[in-house]
């Protein structure tokens, strides 16, 4: 990747403007057409929402674009369209036992909506606040008890679980990485002075179990180039597994796998793209934390961040030596058909005809670098500068979608390439040209963080703070 030294949020607020009036007409244009007895608006296909029953996991995404375009724009349909979507359809997911994906949907909505009133953005309402923060609660608690115990290490006595996850819709042997970013429905259930309740009215600790599945994804879904396996080598330092395999019956680590990525010993880049945002994430909210907090762990709030740190500079840095110049990545740096000698050097070319690019994958990585340049502070100005560099990528064609017959915001995006799930337009080999509800969801959150640190405003961010862009 080539990182452009020089560039600014000011420098790219005349583009999240664009980017703002752009999603806006999508917004309402996707409200009017969809019709939700189809289930949820998933991925586009010649440029129409279609839908794939796997989870209703973009539900969220589709309400909180509209509440993230009436955060930039004041335009109070928008609001509408999120606030009325919210409490129609969302209380299911709320209450929802089999899915890892309540940070999604639920801190998407009920956690922009809280937000948004929290910060004078909408009028302040005692029961409507009350009920946000009901619902963030209950989700909270709610993804908590979809709890794997395991064993701490391999070596340890596997009847004596002090560690754990938030296990996937796989069942419980399963810890994705895309759970690092729903993790934050514990940290924010914590932060309203909420506990899980389980047999016998044993009260567990929301902020516990959340570090402490951050702490699992942290260890069995990235590697180090410490020699985990054969191909865990120091230039792959930082490569990341979609899927950890446990065996539940003695809590012990089995295996790498995965389910969208091309092989387990391959990174799909959208897993290490949530595992690069959610850490960084979750370093910004450690940072607000007493260590009287995290004292019952080992090494305590030093130590934890120290973690998480790690994780987030190695995600960060495998992206910036495995990415073209303009910052964009293929949908698994593995991909069997990607040639021999691609010169990474040189732009993206989304309309190649081998393997695809996944912009939604950048969308993603590029909030994570900035917010992980941002708690580094002046050593992490390279991090910061990577974001900015690929949000100016993203903010402009052929990734921004400018047609106004295309309900897609961010193109060349790609859901489930193993399984075909993905539109190949006519003549072509491969995807491309089409969108996403979580890409084009992270797109805005990209443009409305760096849109907010150009105006210094309030800094965004999925937790309860005060504190502005510097």
């Amino acid at each position: 990747m080539t990182i452009d030294p020089q560039i600014t949020p000011a420098d790219l607020e005349p583009a999240t403007t664009r980017v703002f009036q752009i999603a806006a007409d999508k917004v309402r244009e996707l409200d009017r057409a969809w019709n939700p007895s189809l289930g949820t608006p998933v991925f586009t296909a010649a440029g129409k929402y279609t839908t794939r029953g796997w989870t209703e996991w973009t539900q969220g995404f589709q309400y909180g674009m509209a509440l993230l375009a009436f955060d930039a724009t004041d335009e109070k349909d928008l609001l509408e369209i999120g606030r009325r979507n919210t409490f129609r359809s969302m209380a299911p997911h709320v209450s929802h036992v089999g899915v890892h994906d309540h940070g999604f949907n639920n801190i998407s909505t009920y956690g922009n909506l809280r937000r948004l009133m929290r910060e004078g953005r909408i009028a302040h309402d005692d029961w409507q606040l009350a009920f946000y923060e009901l619902a963030l609660k209950s989700s909270g608690a709610v993804q908590a008890a979809r709890w794997t115990a395991i064993a701490p290490g391999a070596k340890s006595d596997p009847d004596h679980r002090d560690a754990g996850f938030i296990h996937s819709f796989n069942g419980p042997h399963s810890l994705f990485a895309d759970t690092i970013r729903s993790v934050r429905s514990l940290m924010v259930a914590w932060q309203l002075d909420h506990v899980l309740m389980a047999e016998n009215d044993r009260k567990i600790d929301l902020l516990r179990r959340g570090v402490l599945h951050c702490l699992s994804t942290a260890r069995y879904n990235v590697y180090y180039g410490e020699g985990r396996d054969a191909y865990d080598t120091p230039a792959e330092r930082g490569r990341v597994v979609h899927e950890s395999i446990f065996n539940v019956t003695d809590g012990r680590y089995r295996c790498p796998s995965t389910q969208q990525g091309y092989s387990p010993f391959t990174t799909w880049t959208r897993g290490l793209a949530w595992i690069l945002c959610g850490f960084a994430e979750e370093l910004e909210f450690l940072s607000t934390l007493a260590p009287s907090a995290l004292a019952e762990f080992a090494g305590g709030k030093e130590q934890i961040t120290k973690t998480f740190l790690n994780a987030a500079v190695a995600t960060a840095d495998w992206w910036l030596g495995h990415s073209f110049a303009d910052g964009m990545v293929y949908w698994d740096a593995g991909a069997p058909l990607i040639p021999n000698g691609v010169d990474y050097a040189a732009g993206s070319d989304p309309f190649n005809d081998h393997e695809p690019i996944d912009s939604s994958a950048a969308a993603i990585a590029a909030q994570g670098f900035l917010r992980l340049g941002r708690f580094l502070g002046e050593k992490g100005n390279h991090y910061t500068q990577a974001g900015l560099t690929i949000a100016r990528t993203l903010f402009a064609e052929p990734y921004l979608s400018t047609d106004s017959n295309h309900q897609g915001l961010l193109l060349h995006s790609v859901y489930h390439r193993p399984n075909g799930w993905d539109y190949v337009p006519p003549g072509r080999n491969i995807p491309c040209g089409e969108s996403s509800m979580w890409g084009d969801y992270h797109l805005l959150e990209l443009a409305l963080w760096i849109r907010r640190a150009a105006r210094k405003e309030p800094y965004y961010a999925f937790f309860d703070q005060v504190t502005e862009h510097d």
